[in-house]
């Protein structure tokens, strides 16, 4: 008899709640049985879409990662050719996302803390990650003409990091205005004098 085939609509619902969970509590605070418990499905549904707590782990991850390339293209689709203002609009994408009400800091950020082990999956996708962000702001760094195209991603990276921490710990009194400004400030010395674009937020569906 040939294993049943996954179900993509389960999976979905099962991820949904998965990252419900591990965003509000922590990926090991979370067990399977809880998991089962709040998606209404049987363990045998379960682990036939994810064997072990690790490969939900990952597909965790693995989902919430692809928002950076989403919020890319957004910015290039609302700001062509205009690589500094595509910087500001991901900077301030992150501001809105840290005011969101319940927001516990970046999902990968937290789930890289609770797996120190560089040989873990979920340690090794949440490297890859920071790097994919990091590559990212390089490239429009450069498109954007400044002469220090990994200074700037690297100040950028700093903000976007404080802004999730200060999201986390305070909310919407916490700094992702200032963030923003900061931001700014830091490309429109990075770059060639220019006019520079007003921030506009994003939506990542």
């Amino acid at each position: 008899m040939s294993p049943r085939k996954r179900d993509p609509e389960i999976r979905e619902r099962i991820l949904d709640v998965v990252s419900r969970l591990f965003d509000g509590y922590g990926v090991h605070a979370v067990g399977m049985q809880q998991i089962i418990d709040e998606v209404g499905c049987g363990k045998a549904m379960l682990y036939r879409e994810f064997a072990t707590k690790d490969d939900l782990v990952v597909a965790y991850l693995e989902r919430y990662t692809r928002t950076f390339a989403r919020v890319r293209e957004l910015a290039a689709e609302q700001r062509p050719d205009d690589p500094a203002g595509q910087l500001i609009m991901i900077v301030s994408w992150t501001a809105e996302q840290v005011m969101t009400p319940g927001y516990r800091g970046c999902p990968v950020h937290n789930t890289h803390a609770e797996f120190p082990d560089e040989h873990h999956p979920a340690h090794a996708l949440s490297v890859a990650y920071y790097d994919q962000i990091h590559g990212g702001l390089i490239d429009l760094a450069r498109q954007a003409g400044a002469a220090d195209p990994r200074g700037l991603a690297d100040r950028l990276m700093l903000i976007i990091d404080g802004l999730s921490v200060s999201g986390a710990a305070r909310g919407r009194e916490g700094a992702a205005p200032a963030g923003v400004a900061f931001a700014e400030e830091v490309i429109r010395q990075a770059l060639p004098v220019k006019a520079m674009v007003q921030p506009q937020v994003l939506a990542a569906q």
